[in-house]
């Protein structure tokens, strides 16, 4: 049987000299004493996965909203992808898989319902009481607002898991960081989710679009990229079925960019002769990355995802609703807060009400909040 120390010992032989140690961890805001059989980092993944802001993931959009299809990507199964993804990285380039996990596993439990339009309403309306960005939020979800121990609020997470959710950064994502110093660079660990959620949405978005129909076959030709990506597959697989071509374009891309990932990353630590977790941190850039000739390609598929799928009119359509019913909750339970349940009457009373109700409806999830909405401003069903 492996013990804690054993793994610790493992870990700091077997490792890359820069990647981050479970033993080496700058600890937990609340001090508990250490399991006996698992690392630090493997304790802060179980607890993520055990949270209800993880649970709540399965019915929060990614793109699609959930009863649009049961194929489509939620916010869990994105979660779950970057997570793959990133373990897959990690393990390449001989880094903590445990703390890549967990990192990737809790980067969006700060998300709203209803994606980016969610969140783009809630900061709007807490401009005037402090802001809201979801990094921070999900922060915030970690720290105070999961409910699990006794002792202490949130999930008591690692230092470490704590700055990564709070400097996640990404092209949808412009975290403002306070308790951690923004002069220093994440671990690579932390860096791996940035890049593998990027890797991530693009694939899965460019799939669940041509499964909508949103795109079809001649987005191949409008991306060089994805053109010759399909050549290839066709070259080794004459005839390929539609469908298949599909997946295996997906699955070329998503080979592609993790492969050229690692690659560049590879040659950038060893450009920047990095020896340790602080020749990480004090790096004058990140060194996980793309080469500037795959990044180019990565951001070509990105802008045309973005100019035909995320402007597409349905699903524009569904985040002005989505932007409509976060709006509306937010004021009505403003307007009287007796109407939130009364633990979160409660939570007003200590944070005040423009807090505790951006709480309650970042926790929502999609359903829920629509159920919210027609119990609030629908007529009354008869009995």
């Amino acid at each position: 049987m492996l013990t804690r120390e054993d793994m610790e010992a493992r870990e700091r032989r077997e490792l890359a000299p820069y990647a981050a140690k479970s033993a080496d961890s700058r600890g937990r805001v609340h001090e508990e004493p250490e399991h006996a059989a698992r690392t630090a980092y493997q304790r802060d993944r179980e607890r993520i996965i055990h949270s209800r802001a993880f649970r709540r993931l399965q019915y929060k959009t990614q793109v699609f909203v959930n009863y649009e299809g049961d194929h489509f990507r939620t916010r869990l199964t994105h979660t779950m992808e970057v997570a793959q993804i990133s373990r897959a990285i990690a393990r390449w380039l001989n880094l903590n898989e445990d703390l890549t996990e967990a990192v990737a596993l809790a980067h969006d439990v700060g998300h709203t319902p209803f994606g980016h339009s969610g969140e783009d309403a809630l900061r709007e309306l807490m401009a005037d009481h402090g802001g809201f960005e979801h990094n921070l939020h999900g922060l915030r979800v970690v720290d105070v607002l999961e409910r699990r121990y006794g002792a202490f609020r949130g999930l008591n997470l690692t230092w470490e898991v704590r700055e990564a959710i709070a400097k996640h950064n990404t092209a949808y994502d412009t975290p403002t960081v306070q308790d951690f110093d923004p002069a220093l660079r994440m671990p690579l660990e932390g860096q791996v989710v940035d890049m593998a959620d990027g890797i991530a949405y693009a694939s899965h978005d460019l799939d669940d679009a041509l499964g909508a129909h949103i795109l079809d076959d001649s987005v191949y030709d409008k991306v060089d990229i994805l053109a010759e990506l399909r050549d290839k597959v066709l070259a080794a697989q004459p005839g390929l079925a539609k469908s298949f071509l599909r997946s295996a374009v997906v699955r070329s891309l998503i080979n592609l960019l993790v492969t050229g990932l690692c690659e560049q990353t590879a040659r950038r630590i060893e450009a920047a002769n990095v020896r340790s977790t602080d020749d990480v941190r004090r790096a004058k850039e990140r060194l996980v990355a793309f080469s500037p000739a795959l990044d180019a390609h990565r951001a070509a598929l990105q802008q045309h995802l973005y100019d035909n799928v995320y402007k597409h009119y349905r699903v524009a359509r569904m985040a002005d609703k989505a932007r409509r019913f976060v709006t509306e909750l937010f004021q009505a339970y403003t307007n009287n807060p007796k109407q939130l349940p009364p633990d979160y009457q409660q939570w007003a009373a200590e944070q005040g009400d423009p807090q505790a109700i951006c709480d309650y409806i970042a926790g929502m999830t999609d359903r829920y909040a629509q159920d919210e909405y027609m119990k609030l401003f629908m007529p009354y069903e008869r009995v």
